[in-house]
Parts: structure tokens; sequence; C-alpha cells
């Protein structure tokens, strides 16, 4: 079976794939529950396979408050590391941004981006206007969450990468909590190109919160909020989590 998109046919499982790309979703119970028990599941595995621990939890922000999580990527431990340091009940609300050309292709991987991880498409060539919109209306109703990696896409060797202009114009000028944190420990055991995780020692910091209502909307400006996080991030892989 098949349907009509744009003059194209598409199969069922494209279909799917379309349904689960569109966003806002609709509340789903059957999907909260599973979620919930997969990410107990996770939290059990990261707790015992990769002796995970979070340093900084007090720094997150009250749960009626929205607010930004940004972070290095080297390895997809990194969002279920993110969304394990955050209070079971708001998961239905934390939004990992997911690259739409890679994450939101086929069905296997929407399936879990969706139903598992509550992904965000994000447009990285096309459509990134767009998909900030997206997020400055999430962001502007209580309770949710953004965990967004900056850089764009996982580092090939573990070293941390420039972070895009992108974040800056999402937090200049906007009354948002954002929260720099960096990921330990999981390019190793989890690096780019490898299929699955192996035995290692994870740790999350999250530093203190930071706002940039005050700040400009300048092209220069945005550059300088990126550059900013991407120094605060990089702080907290060298420290003890007290940047």
């Amino acid at each position: 079976m098949s349907r009509m998109a744009d003059g194209v046919a598409l199969p069922i499982g494209g279909k799917m794939v379309e349904r689960w790309r569109r966003f806002p979703r609709e509340p789903d119970m059957v999907v909260y529950s599973f979620r919930s028990v997969i990410s107990l599941i996770i939290r059990g595995l990261l707790r015992t396979y990769e002796r995970f621990e979070i340093i900084g939890a007090e720094n997150l922000p009250n749960d009626d408050e929205s607010f930004v999580l940004v972070a290095n990527h080297a390895s997809h431990l990194d969002t279920l590391c993110l969304l394990a340091a955050l209070p079971l009940g708001r998961l239905h609300q934390a939004f990992p941004v997911a690259a739409e050309d890679y994450f939101f292709r086929s069905l296997p991987r929407s399936w879990f981006a969706t139903v598992v991880m509550n992904a965000l498409p994000f447009g990285r060539r096309m459509g990134v206007r767009e998909s900030l919109s997206i997020c400055a209306q999430l962001l502007a109703q209580p309770g949710n969450v953004l965990i967004i990696f900056p850089e764009g896409t996982r580092s090939q060797t573990g070293a941390m990468q420039p972070f895009k202009s992108g974040i800056g114009t999402l937090l200049a000028g906007r009354d948002v909590t954002v929260l720099p944190c960096s990921v330990q420990g999981a390019y190793r055991a989890w690096p780019k190109g490898r299929r699955l995780p192996r035995p290692g020692k994870v740790r999350l910091i999250i530093g203190r919160p930071r706002n940039y209502a005050t700040r400009g909307t300048e092209r220069g400006d945005l550059g300088a909020i990126a550059a900013e996080l991407q120094s605060a991030v990089n702080q907290l892989g060298q420290t003890d989590g007290s940047a």
C-alpha cells in the first residue's frame, strides 16, 4: 500500500516517517508509558554499564520553567545522558533537537527518535529558520526543555567543534535560561562509527544557568553567544563543574 504526497507515492513506512516528523505531536498516553519504561531501563544501563554520574543537578531550574541544555557532542550517549539528568516526569516535555536528515529518513530511526527520545526534527541544511521558530515557541510555553548540541553533528575525534551561531539566534533577546553541560567519557564508550557502546566511565557536568535576554541580535552578538557557551562547556570539561 502507498499514499500520494506532492505527487509521489509513499509506502506505508514513508507515511509513518512523515507522521512522526510532524511537530508538535499530540499527547499519547501509550507512548508516554512506553517511553517512561524504556527510560528507566536506559538509566539503569547507564549506571551499571557506563558507571554514569551527574554533577551539578542542583543547577536545573524548577519544574515550571522552560530552559535549554547545551553540550558537546561526540556520541549517541550524549542525548541519553542529558535526558537521564531530568526528572522522569519531565521526559514528555523534553525535546532533544535531532538532525532531520539523519534521524527522520528511515522507519527504525524515526520510531526511535520520536517514541523513545521525543526528538524534535531540525533541518540542518534547509528549514533552519523554521526549526528555530519551533524551538522558540516551545520555550515560550512553561515546563519545556530543549536539548541542543550547537556543534551540529557528532565529533569524529572527540574534540569539540565550533558552536554554530544558531544557538545565539535562539537565545539572544529572550528571557530563557540556558545551562552549559559537559559530557565526559561518551566518545570513548561509543564513538561515531561504532555499532554498540563499550563499558566505560561517563560523567555529565551541568553548569550554572545563564541568560542572554539583554544581548543584541546582530550577527556579531549571535556569534559571541555561541562562543561564550562553547567556552563554558569547554571549562566544565576541564574542571569539577563549578564554571
